[in-house]
């Protein structure tokens, strides 16, 4: 598979329906007021970056970076399509976002996912990427529902 991770628009009608995929997928395992998945309009901010990942030109997955500050990013909108899954799509989305870390001078990287068995696969993707449990940054809290996660970034690849 000849895959492509680059800059992405959230508006384009590809991109924005593999959102609506990961939102629904979110509402649909998560607890009502514990879905934290930011939807197009929220994806768009300056302070965000998101990649897409494309096979042949289909898109296969998407992943965002937010600059929390000058030194500090978060991963959301991590999501491979249903067809994609199991190809490594996501830890290559994983792994660029970590080297637009890097490039940024962020010593660290946050995400929060959620604790419940559909979300098995992506936390098992995090720890082989050297993400280790955290207590809740910014505006998430300590409850039984979300999974804060954190790591260093070094300054070599």
């Amino acid at each position: 598979m000849n895959l492509v991770i680059a800059v992405d628009d959230p508006r384009a009608q590809d991109v924005r329906k593999l959102l609506e995929t990961h939102l629904a997928f979110a509402r649909e395992v998560t607890p009502e007021g514990h879905v934290h998945a930011l939807d197009v309009d929220a994806l768009v901010d300056p302070t965000i970056t998101l990649v897409g990942a494309r096979g042949d030109g289909a898109l296969l997955g998407i992943g965002a970076i937010k600059q929390i500050s000058d030194t500090h990013g978060e991963l959301k909108a991590m999501h491979t399509s249903a067809a994609a899954r199991g190809r490594g799509v996501g830890g290559a989305i994983l792994d660029q976002l970590l080297a637009v870390a890097r490039e940024r001078g962020y010593r660290r990287v946050s995400l929060e996912t959620g604790t419940m068995d559909a979300f098995a696969p992506a936390r098992s993707l995090y720890l082989t990427r050297h993400f280790v449990p955290c207590p809740p940054f910014g505006s998430y809290t300590d409850n039984p529902y979300s999974q804060c996660m954190t790591r260093e970034i070094d300054r070599t690849p």
